[in-house]
């Protein structure tokens, strides 16, 4: 089965390179933009995106798809599709929104009903202080603008890796909105110093669509009270700056610019999570408090053949309180599980957000811009996402290899990725790993 999978979707990829010329054109994508003065400082600017993911999957032990047992799994869905309007009004004034889904494949649905899965991801209005520079923004709204990390905030059109590490979007769909909060913040660039502060208002976790864990001794997110969140993420470019326009930041700009940077950041948040040994009659309330560092470096290597390097290395360090545990599945092509080690653990599902320690790393090399001539260029890539959680037995490594195919840049990508992941079943008390399983997505991204 997986060869017959991996060999189609190599057809697929081979087939879409035979018309790329015809479905991008030769020129340059023009933007979608409207200017509103002269010389176009004012203007109006619309975006597209969409993620298309054919997927095979060696499916955890137990997992069920509709309640027949499923040993492996091919799907197709829409990993992201979004619409992005925002604008400069004024020398002062700067509006973002964006409209879309996620992870949309035949298990998707919202309410019962799979027409509702699109939402606002952002909707924020920002004053910039000064107009000459960028010292200092001050904004508010549904916004993903944070800490921690650059990938708590990632500009998902120009990722390197077939995903994010989304583990560093770390209450994503607990207490926040596909990683977006109701926020109010400051941010700005003093010279090559980044830095942006957030004070936030998270949701509480039993309006996020599912059945709250009951409270044991193991920490969850507290059904009781309610406390602001602090984030703050400070960054340093020794070489260029990075862009300011959107909070988003980029994932990889392919040898566009020479960046080098030192980021730090954190989250904290008072009696976000809660414990009992007694199954509620004594409750104990844990503060959530989680930093990183990090280096991300993406520079050309060969400015004439058009060659650049890009590398991250991060250390995050996560305290959701004791033992705390949590498996996810990026578009889980599984709805059910029998004799699971844990709440969610069917199909792709991994131990992915945790108490505890985590070194993520990636690294990708683009190859010659004329590579395959007039159909683009590659740039291979491999990722490395290894945590210690207090409550494993064992560490958990994730493993991803896989290239890239730019057809025209980010505008027209097509992406073939292998995943392998560490598996856990449960002995006593323990989870201990058994196994590790895998999965091959062929991606096509379209973006402009």
């Amino acid at each position: 089965m997986k060869k017959y999978v991996i060999t189609c979707a190599l057809a697929v990829l081979a087939t879409l390179g035979l018309y790329a010329q015809e479905v991008v054109p030769k020129k340059d994508i023009e933007e979608m933009r409207l200017k509103l003065n002269e010389d176009g400082s004012h203007y109006l600017k619309v975006t597209f995106l969409n993620q298309v993911w054919l997927r095979y999957n060696d499916s955890n032990p137990g997992t069920t798809v509709m309640n027949e047992p499923a040993a492996n799994t091919f799907d197709i869905g829409l990993r992201r599709t979004r619409l992005q309007f925002y604008g400069q009004l004024t020398d002062h004034v700067f509006f973002y929104t964006q409209f879309g889904l996620n992870n949309f494949n035949f298990l998707a649905q919202n309410a019962g009903n799979r027409k509702l899965v699109a939402f606002f991801h952002d909707a924020l209005g920002e004053y910039k202080v000064w107009k000459d520079n960028d010292w200092l923004k001050l904004g508010g709204g549904l916004t993903i603008a944070n800490g921690l990390s650059r990938f708590s905030q990632p500009s998902v059109s120009t990722i390197m890796t077939m995903d994010v590490p989304v583990f560093a979007q770390a209450t994503v769909d607990q207490t926040d909105e596909f990683s977006r909060k109701l926020s109010i913040y400051a941010r700005g660039q003093l010279g090559k110093f980044d830095y942006r502060v957030v004070l936030s208002d998270p949701f509480p976790i039993t309006t996020n669509g599912a059945t709250p864990p009951p409270i044991g001794p193991s920490a969850t997110f507290s059904q009781t009270g309610h406390h602001k969140q602090y984030q703050g993420f400070f960054m340093y470019n020794f070489f260029d700056k990075e862009s300011h326009v959107t909070p988003y930041m980029a994932g990889s700009y392919l040898g566009k610019k020479k960046v080098f940077n030192l980021e730090a950041g954190f989250i904290t948040q008072k009696a976000a999570l809660w414990t009992s040994p007694d199954n509620g009659t004594t409750i104990n309330y844990h503060n959530m408090n989680i930093w990183s560092v990090a280096l991300f470096y993406d520079a050309p290597v060969s400015v004439e053949k058009g060659t650049a390097l890009s590398a991250y290395a991060g250390y995050f360090d996560f305290d959701y309180g004791p033992n705390y545990l949590r498996y996810n599945g990026i578009m889980n092509p599984a709805n059910g599980i029998v004799n699971g080690p844990y709440s969610g653990s069917q199909g792709n599902a991994f131990p992915m957000f945790g108490t505890g320690k985590v070194i993520y790393a990636q690294i990708g090399y683009l190859l010659k811009k004329d590579l395959l001539g007039d159909v683009g260029t590659l740039m291979p890539y491999a990722s490395l996402m290894t945590a210690n959680y207090d409550r494993l037995s064992d560490q958990m490594n994730v493993i991803d290899v896989g290239v890239n195919w730019l057809i025209k840049g980010n505008n027209s990508k097509i992406s073939l990725d292998y995943q392998s992941r560490t598996v856990y079943e449960t002995s006593g008390n323990d989870l201990v790993k058994s196994t590790n399983k895998g999965q091959v997505v062929l991606q096509y991204q379209i973006f402009f």
